[in-house]
């Protein structure tokens, strides 16, 4: 087996970010829906969402470059055009939409594909001893989890 200088094993390093690539195209989709849905959003809830949807797009875009540099810290390289994320991403895309309910529910379809890919990559990243992913897939699903939840309280469902 060859290791990394970080003292992982290159082969499942490659595998884990390929796997993170996948993130990071979702993300950005997830990324831009937030931002469609905050400068589009209309009725009496505006200025509550507005707000909010600025706080998860700004947290989204943190989560993006920390993905795409721990793809570097792996030894690869993070994809990086609107091509590559379109043709990978799974996550919806939202285009035009302005109602709250539709806006709530496509960020709760949104963190749900999220949270399955994230879900898979913790799995590998244990098995790769990779506790630098590890962590931060942990940390994003707990935070995500929290989202959902908050969503569809606010959607006066249950999760």
């Amino acid at each position: 087996m060859i290791y990394n200088s970080i003292g992982l094993n290159t082969s499942k390093t490659k595998a884990l970010a390929s796997d993170l690539n996948h993130l990071l195209a979702n993300f950005q989709i997830y990324y831009q829906n937030l931002r469609g849905i905050h400068w589009n959003i209309k009725g009496k809830r505006f200025f509550d969402l507005h707000v909010k949807f600025e706080e998860l797009y700004t947290d989204a875009n943190i989560k993006v470059d920390e993905i795409a540099e721990r793809i570097l810290t792996l030894g690869e390289t993070p994809l990086h055009t609107f091509e590559d994320y379109s043709a990978k991403a799974e996550v919806q895309v939202g285009k035009n939409i302005s109602e709250d309910d539709k806006a709530v529910r496509l960020i709760v379809e949104s963190l749900t594909q999220l949270l399955k890919i994230e879900r898979a990559i913790l799995e590998k990243a244990g098995d790769a001893n990779d506790e630098g992913t590890n962590s931060m897939m942990s940390d994003f699903i707990t935070e995500q989890e929290k989202t959902v939840w908050m969503m569809k309280a606010w959607l006066n469902e249950t999760v």
